[in-house]
């Protein structure tokens, strides 16, 4: 595994602006935490991944890439057997491409760009089919879709509480006025915590929390039913509705 955790150092200091490395992980291994002085496309072809960052969470499908901002220290969980294809980006050299961490589509072209892309030698000549192929891998960056897959984590004591409860238990049906009671502050103060801390109102970040959990738990083959009761939803219909609206398909077909 040490081996594995240092083996995207040699991707840092390349003569090209890009670098696509392969690697596997199992069930349950974790990157550690880390941090690279390039941008990185975070894909994995086979599994899932939960990305963990001071800066909140995001869960990582087969169907989507994580783009992580240069210098941003995360952590990586593997859910199932994870194959992990990504690129390390100069973005001060290939420009036009996100300047924050955010989860994007990946097209059916996009991901056999970066299926080839690993097999592009580190000093791919300019000019080459190889350098064409990266241009246009990052010009497919530039107008894939960002999707809402990150959970932003306050630093509020008082709200990181409540978040906490809520990412460990997402079936908890407490309101507003009732965290308020436990807080000791009123339902307004925390209506505008979280607006100040996270830029979503208490039931967008709830129900934001509820779908990163039933993607981990999809990920692992649960059943929809199950995955939508311990989500807190009173019935797999309703909980369908919820992920249907953020994704345009349903859950059981989310993974194919």
């Amino acid at each position: 595994m040490d081996n594995l955790a240092r083996k995207h150092l040699q991707f840092h200091n390349t003569p090209r602006a890009m670098a696509a490395m392969e690697i596997d992980y199992p069930d349950g291994a974790t990157t550690g935490w880390h941090a690279h002085p390039r941008d990185q496309l975070l894909f994995a072809i086979e599994g899932v991944m939960i990305v963990r960052s001071a800066e909140g969470s995001w869960i990582v499908p087969p169907s989507r890439a994580l783009w992580l901002a240069a210098g941003l220290e995360h952590d990586v969980k593997m859910s199932g057997q994870v194959k992990i294809r990504t690129i390390f980006i100069d973005t001060t050299t290939i420009q036009n491409l996100p300047t924050k961490s955010c989860v994007i589509e990946i097209s059916p072209l996009l991901r056999e760009l970066i299926v080839a892309a690993v097999h592009i030698p580190l000093d791919y000549h300019e000019g080459s089919r190889d350098d064409r192929l990266m241009r246009l891998l990052a010009d497919e960056v530039r107008v894939s879709d960002v999707l809402a897959l990150h959970l932003p984590l306050p630093s509020d004591p008082r709200l990181k509480r409540v978040c906490e409860e809520i990412s460990a238990r997402p079936a908890n049906t407490s309101t507003v006025d009732d965290w308020a009671a436990r807080l000791g502050v009123t339902a307004k103060t925390v209506h505008r915590l979280f607006a100040k801390e996270t830029g979503m109102t208490f039931a967008q970040w709830r129900e934001q929390a509820r779908l990163l959990f039933a993607l981990q738990r999809l990920a692992g083959g649960e059943r929809v039913i199950d995955v939508a009761f311990d989500c807190g939803y009173a019935s797999q219909s309703a909980f369908t509705a919820m992920f249907r609206r953020h994704f345009g398909i349903p859950p059981s077909t989310f993974y194919r």
